[in-house]
């Protein structure tokens, strides 16, 4: 919360000054207007997506968040996300989602990358950092990673040359590389981050992660306050689990994106505590941060023993996305609360709690 604090008590202390310089106002300010709740499409999700965004809704109630869902069943062997939820979340321009469970092979797409692609979400961004009170090998994690969302490996233009021989093609544009690094580096500034750095593969990719590189070197230039660093995918995945606190903002390709995330998010106490969201120039939809790899668990849907914390958190990132961000920094707060005191963890967290339970305790933590 301090980060955004102090450009704001500058921005205060400058406006009693009659020459004072004009400075671009801080990120989350309060919404003008007069508070109307905002409409949010909800999208439950299969497994144990159900359980985790109904435990959001129960915050969010308690808390008496300017907000209500529009809910809609979509689950991943479907061909397509149905017209009406698209129709919805473009109405509304916020969504929050529970996982959505992929299959494997048989040519069925992913109904994650297919809402990407139709909202044109180009930007994904989970939040990696160390939670006071959940010990971790690293305590001082704080990585924001940026990954371009729309092309890369994810293009899905596969195909058989003959029985035996696929071609997979990894499609990357300047449009999007540049529109990608151009979001991490006024994330970066606007959030008062201090360095950027770029992943990549250009030295054996030359020409596809080559132009990736090419577009943040040319973006970069513009930000002259902010350092830009460079680092190979391998030595990356190296560097972040010897010394993620080295890594601040990181800007990275489609499929590089996804395992850094991991990885970070691994490195920081799990996919269950990591917030995310993914974000286009109209739309926004909040969804747990890394791979929810344990979307179709039985066990831990029987025993319903499922981590709420990560959507928790990113469903503050979509209050203060709403420009709520007093109620962003309650519920983040109150889940912080509840992480430090220990009483009520997960599994996942090495405790006991069901998720009933530790929703009943973020719940009594709002202040």
């Amino acid at each position: 919360m301090a980060r955004r604090s102090l450009p704001l008590l500058k921005d205060l202390l400058s406006r009693s000054s009659p020459n004072r310089i004009t400075t671009r106002s801080v990120t989350y300010m309060h919404r003008p207007g007069d508070g109307t709740p905002r409409p949010v499409t909800l999208i439950p999700g299969d497994g144990i997506g159900p359980m985790v965004t109904g435990a959001v809704e129960q915050v969010m109630e308690a808390m008496h968040a300017p907000v209500y869902f529009e809910k809609f069943k979509v689950h991943g062997n479907m061909k397509a996300v149905p017209q009406e939820v698209l129709e919805s979340i473009r109405k509304n321009k916020v969504c929050l989602k529970g996982g959505l469970v992929t299959p494997m092979g048989g040519g069925v797409s992913s109904l994650n990358v297919q809402l990407r692609k139709e909202l044109d979400l180009y930007a994904s961004l989970v939040n990696c950092f160390s939670l006071p009170g959940l010990h971790t090998r690293h305590d001082k994690v704080d990585i924001i990673v940026i990954r371009e969302n729309t092309e890369g490996e994810y293009s899905g233009l596969e195909h058989e040359v003959i029985p035996g021989v696929v071609e997979s093609l990894k499609v990357i544009t300047k449009f999007c590389s540049e529109r990608i690094a151009n979001y991490a580096f006024e994330y970066a500034y606007l959030n008062n981050r201090k360095t950027v750095t770029a992943v990549h593969k250009a030295n054996i990719m030359k020409l596809a992660d080559g132009l990736f590189l090419e577009s943040c070197r040319e973006v970069a230039t513009k930000y002259q306050a902010i350092k830009y660093n460079e680092i190979i995918v391998d030595n990356c995945c190296m560097q972040l689990v010897s010394k993620p606190e080295q890594f601040d903002v990181m800007v990275t390709p489609n499929l590089y994106g996804n395992l850094i995330a991991n990885t970070a998010a691994g490195i920081a106490g799990g996919t269950g505590v990591m917030p995310g969201g993914n974000v286009g120039d109209e739309h926004a939809v909040f969804e747990q941060g890394a791979s929810a790899g344990n979307v179709g668990s039985e066990q831990i849907l029987e025993q319903k023993i499922a981590n709420p914390v990560a959507l928790l958190l990113s469903s503050a990132m979509m209050l203060r996305h709403l420009q709520f961000p007093a109620f962003a920094d309650r519920l983040e707060t109150a889940v912080q609360h509840v992480i430090l005191e220990g009483k009520y963890r997960t599994m996942d967290l090495g405790g006991t709690s069901t998720t009933q339970e530790v929703v009943d305790a973020v719940i009594n933590a709002l202040d």
